[in-house]
């Protein structure tokens, strides 16, 4: 994996989190995640 690859799927992962740590508990809970599996989540996605 490229370096520049790496860098952007870092700063992908960090943007998600941020944005679904700012959701409250409800709001998670209608896309189907708890506050427990945003960091899981961020990797999976960022990685795609």
């Amino acid at each position: 994996m490229s370096v520049v690859r790496s860098v952007n799927n870092w700063i992908a992962y960090r943007r998600t989190v941020a944005e679904l740590g700012r959701l409250d508990r409800r709001a998670l809970q209608d896309i189907g995640i708890t506050r427990d599996e945003i960091h899981a989540f961020a990797r999976t996605t960022a990685t795609r």
